[in-house]
């Protein structure tokens, strides 16, 4: 299984990119994972927030096709978002491994922009995950979510990364 991070924008903060990096690194011990950075809209700055959504949500959609993740029947897509189910690192981990025993092709996660989701983007993707009942930044969300898809390999191999 291939499991891959789908980001909106450069990570711009040096912690969060040294810390995100960390993991990724750790994660190719145990999986195929890549993150894919879809880049910033232009202009973006002359954007309201509702369009601003709406343009990235669409360079989302086009990434997806365009990388042919989106077929249903060899890629799940779930997208990061506030409103999604919340898991417990080891609820996380049986997830993971329900989706691989599954043979799950391609396990695509995506963090949207700062204003999140449009609604078709919401509407096309049913599957969503929250990481906290907290907000964080868009850029957060990458380092908090890598570790978490760590500590579920760590749970799943019976490595002693995860205390509970």
């Amino acid at each position: 299984m291939n499991i891959k991070l789908v980001v909106v924008g450069k990570t711009v903060k040096g912690f969060v990119f040294d810390g995100t990096e960390e993991y990724f690194n750790r994660l190719k011990h145990y999986v195929n994972f890549s993150v894919e950075v879809i880049a910033d809209v232009k202009n973006a700055k002359n954007l309201t927030s509702s369009q601003l959504k709406d343009a990235e949500c669409e360079n989302i959609l086009s990434f997806l096709e365009k990388n042919q993740l989106n077929n249903q029947h060899s890629s799940v897509i779930v997208l990061l978002d506030e409103h999604g189910k919340e898991y417990r690192s080891t609820e996380f981990a049986d997830y993971l491994q329900k989706q691989m025993n599954c043979g799950i092709k391609n396990l695509v996660f995506v963090i949207g922009g700062a204003y999140g989701f449009s609604d078709t983007v919401k509407e096309k993707f049913k599957e969503k995950l929250s990481v906290s009942k907290m907000t964080f930044s868009h850029q957060m969300i990458r380092l908090l979510f890598t570790e978490q898809l760590y500590r579920a390999f760590t749970i799943i191999k019976g490595e002693p990364y995860h205390n509970e």
